[in-house]
């Protein structure tokens, strides 16, 4: 029956238009994760570049960082919403807050995970720390970082929808309306669109993964038996090659 009611909510065209339609809250919901995501990404990705590459603090930073998870969203929200006075700010620094752990954490386990027989190589064959970040560790990186990014996504979807409770219209709304007036169809119906903006966004950043991640990196972290210092030489010969057109020293 609540089901029934779910798919009668959703089908129901009354709901798709309108300043409060579905379409908007969709919108207005996405913009808050993108801008969540792309501003916890400005900050966990050079970081967790930095730490994981020079070593210094990692553990301190993660673990730190890590803390932050214990921080109950709602709560951080109101409070910063009552500080500020209203706006839109306070909900993105909260969603930046709860996203920032799970890049940074992927980024520094990347950089932190490539074989160090590969990094050792690219300094004995000249590269600089610059080159060997960017060239070696960085490519190599790529699985676990951008998994911390799929991660962030997921919970900034599921956590955004706070922002209904100081009155941004984000798929939160037909939450909060639903347990109001006890319309629980409403409320799956919400739920329901959540959860389907979750697994296309993680889907879409799956498809994303395949095309940037090469081929031969899809399966970081695997042992690769006694060939695996073949293939590590192999790996930074091909990143301390010169670009097309180059020349060689």
């Amino acid at each position: 029956m609540i089901f029934a009611d779910a798919f009668g909510w959703l089908f129901d065209p009354v709901n798709w238009s309108g300043p409060k339609g579905i379409p908007l809250r969709v919108g207005v919901h996405l913009l808050y994760c993108l801008g969540a995501v792309l501003g916890a990404s400005a900050i966990a990705v050079p970081l967790g570049l930095f730490v994981g590459h020079t070593g210094r603090g990692g553990t301190f930073l993660v673990g730190g960082s890590n803390a932050l998870r214990a921080l109950p969203t709602l709560g951080l929200v109101t409070f910063l919403y009552l500080i500020a006075g209203g706006g839109t700010g306070p909900v993105l620094i909260a969603l930046i807050v709860l996203a920032i752990p799970p890049i940074l954490a992927g980024t520094y386990a990347g950089i932190q995970d490539v074989d160090r027989g590969v990094v050792d190589a690219a300094r004995g064959m000249g590269m600089t720390g610059g080159q060997v970040l960017w060239r070696v560790e960085l490519p190599n990186a790529l699985p676990l970082l951008i998994g911390g990014l799929r991660n962030a996504t997921l919970q900034v979807v599921a956590t955004a929808s706070v922002a209904a409770y100081v009155g941004i219209e984000t798929l939160g709304r037909p939450l909060l309306d639903g347990l109001r007036v006890l319309d629980y169809g409403q409320f799956v119906g919400g739920a329901v669109l959540i959860a389907v903006l979750a697994v296309a966004l993680d889907l879409l950043l799956a498809s994303g993964q395949k095309a940037i991640v090469p081929r031969g990196l899809r399966l970081a972290g695997q042992p690769t038996g006694p060939k695996k210092g073949k293939r590590s030489q192999k790996l930074v010969a091909t990143a301390a090659q010169p670009d097309s057109g180059g020349s060689t020293a």
